[in-house]
């Protein structure tokens, strides 16, 4: 049975996307009624962060027939329509992720020999260490790292809780729009986060470190003296002036490319500003390139070695933080609870239909995920293809276990640039021994066709033989497959394989196309009502952000944008008593204050 809600609010919000959180958690910070539905059994929707487990859910589920289209109906019949209002009936269509495609390469563990009685203790003592409760000196953990591990799809399904796995992975600039919101509203006390530690670019047929510091710059050997100094100029230029500044006149109707071109820059110079800084194309212009670069420099400095922060535990992960503020301050939430329809009477929203109730409103909040076909007038054309990767080993060897973003120029002029990020396990998207993958871009064609170019270039998808060798050299715990090369039977160089020009292999994978996040509603659309977009191309949340301020300053102009919320300790509610030391054998005597009875 669906419980009874409370049937009038100020404030309804449908979907519990980024935007949409961020709307609520406003909302409800100054007072107002709001109620905050979703028709899934999680938070985040297209923001979503999943287990491994939860993930299987979520492609069956998405693959399935939605079957609301004839149960609205149903739903809507007992449900009194006053003389004057229309009915219109709510859709997922604006909404539907498209060409998922999983595929495993690995094997079963019932397609594999038997392990012998040395395998089998070796495999029972690497689940002891990792569990902490192996007894083992260190020379024999040392031994271990060298026995031969089996990742089959068992195995991995037996560890899904190990997993978060996001459907839209973003990264928060250190002092990005974002992280002083989170700072300035007490968000921050629920979240965690970690620094981004390497930012790589591709040159020359090879990854490589991005210098973002002074002193990564003028360390580095690839660039010679000359071009540090040509460099370090760019960049405080861009800095200190900013795109508004007389540096740029003359260029302010051209590309960022053009600008860089005449500054006779060295292509290495120019690689680092273009690809790994400002993460530009020859499209962008130069007022944006200058801002992203500008962007990137002024969050360096401040927590790790670059500009970038990654939410721990994912994503999704964000748009809970917003939601349980909004609860903190009386918001009512009902997962699992379907928006049926909307009652339009004249230009405005009157109420909305969910299950048997008809709930007034003053302001509907709604993602694109349920909005009405009556009320759309585009579509929208950035949509975004993704591809999610489970691998043996890291796209570039380190000392230690690195958070690495790579951005991926298109080398044609028929594909997109690609946005990559690798997860390791101390970022809990993985067990040990394993590494994550995203990569993004816009959607041309299919999630395969889009990434293809850079699958091809950086990960090897031929499959992966049963063993996989943990190398004695590694020092953060990822696996490698030995070199094909080195596969004959009593072959015994396989340790001594050039791990630096080996591919990370392929374990699983996942396609899939996210819908566009620019869809936009008709002129003739009721001025209460709100649209939140899905998730953006952009690798920060500034999207969201920026379109959560405008929703709530429209609905309420004159009201704080989420201002300090109270810590806990700091919160007396009505009929509290006072804070002060409380007294077992009742109230003091007459005449003698609290602050008296406490000295004594």
């Amino acid at each position: 049975m669906e419980d009874d809600l409370p049937t009038e609010y100020d404030v309804v919000v449908v979907g519990t996307g980024m935007a949409e959180s961020i709307v609520a958690a406003a909302a409800s910070r100054i007072g107002k009624k709001v109620l905050h539905l979703d028709s899934n059994d999680y938070y985040g929707g297209l923001w979503a962060t999943f287990n491994f487990d939860g993930l299987q859910k979520w492609i069956e589920d998405s693959k399935a027939v939605n079957k609301c289209a004839d149960s609205n109906v149903d739903a809507c019949a007992d449900v009194e329509i006053q003389a004057g209002e229309k009915f219109l009936k709510s859709t997922n269509e604006y909404s539907a992720v498209e060409n998922i495609e999983e595929t495993w390469l690995i094997s079963n563990d019932a397609d594999l020999p038997a392990l012998s009685s040395k395998d089998t203790q070796t495999e029972n003592a690497d689940e002891n260490e990792e569990s902490g409760s192996g007894e083992n000196s260190n020379d024999e953990k040392t031994n271990q790292k060298e026995h031969v591990k089996h990742w089959t799809i068992d195995r991995i399904k037996k560890e899904y809780r190990r997993f978060n796995i996001e459907l839209a992975p973003k990264l928060l600039f250190a002092r990005g729009e974002l992280v002083e919101l989170l700072i300035s509203s007490n968000i921050a006390r629920y979240a965690e986060f970690r620094a981004v530690s390497r930012v790589a670019t591709y040159m020359e047929n090879k990854l490589a470190q991005v210098p973002c510091s002074r002193a990564d710059v003028f360390a580095n050997k690839t660039v010679s003296v000359i071009e540090k100094r040509m460099l370090w100029q760019l960049l405080i230029s861009c800095m200190e002036q900013g795109a508004e500044s007389p540096e740029f006149d003359g260029f302010r109707d051209k590309t960022f490319h053009e600008y860089l071109e005449s500054k006779k820059l060295t292509p290495i110079v120019k690689h680092y500003v273009m690809q790994a800084i400002a993460m530009a194309t020859e499209k962008t212009s130069c007022r944006d390139g200058v801002n992203r670069t500008k962007h990137f420099l002024n969050s360096l400095g401040r927590w790790g070695s670059t500009p970038f922060l990654w939410p721990m535990y994912g994503s999704g992960d964000l748009p809970q933080y917003f939601c349980r503020l909004c609860a903190v301050f009386g918001g009512i939430y009902c997962l699992k609870r379907q928006l049926d329809g909307l009652i339009i009477d004249e230009d405005k929203c009157k109420a909305i239909i969910t299950g048997k109730q008809k709930i007034t409103l003053k302001h509907l909040v709604v993602g694109q995920s349920h909005l009405p076909t009556e009320l759309v007038a585009s579509t929208g054309e950035q949509k975004i293809s993704r591809g999610i990767f489970i691998t043996d080993r890291s796209i570039m060897q380190g000392e230690k276990e690195n958070l690495t973003l790579l951005y991926y120029p298109s080398e044609e002029s028929h594909q997109q640039p690609v946005t990559l990020i690798e997860l390791g396990p101390t970022t809990n998207a993985c067990p040990q021994g394993l590494f994550m993958i995203h990569m993004t871009c816009k959607r041309t064609k299919t999630p395969q066709q889009d990434l293809s170019y850079v699958v091809e270039k950086l990960l090897e998808t031929n499959g992966v033989e049963p063993n996989i060798v943990r190398y004695p050299t590694d020092m953060h715990t990822q696996t490698v497959s030995p070199d094909k090369n080195h596969q004959q039977e009593g072959d015994s160089n396989v340790k001594e394989v050039n791990q630096d020009n080996l591919k990370p292999r392929v374990l699983w994978s996942l396609y899939f196309n996210l819908p566009a996040s620019d869809v936009k509603l008709n002129d003739s659309s009721p001025n209460n009502i709100h649209l939140c977009s899905g998730p953006d191309l952009e690798l920060d949340f500034d999207f969201a952000l920026n379109q959560a301020k405008t929703i709530f300053t429209t609905m309420y102009p004159d009201e704080d944008f989420l201002p300090r919320a109270p810590d806990p300790e700091e919160i007396v509610l009505e009929g509290d008593e006072a804070p002060g030391p409380k007294f077992e054998s009742g109230p003091p005597e007459e005449g003698e204050t609290q602050d008296e009875e406490k000295e004594e």
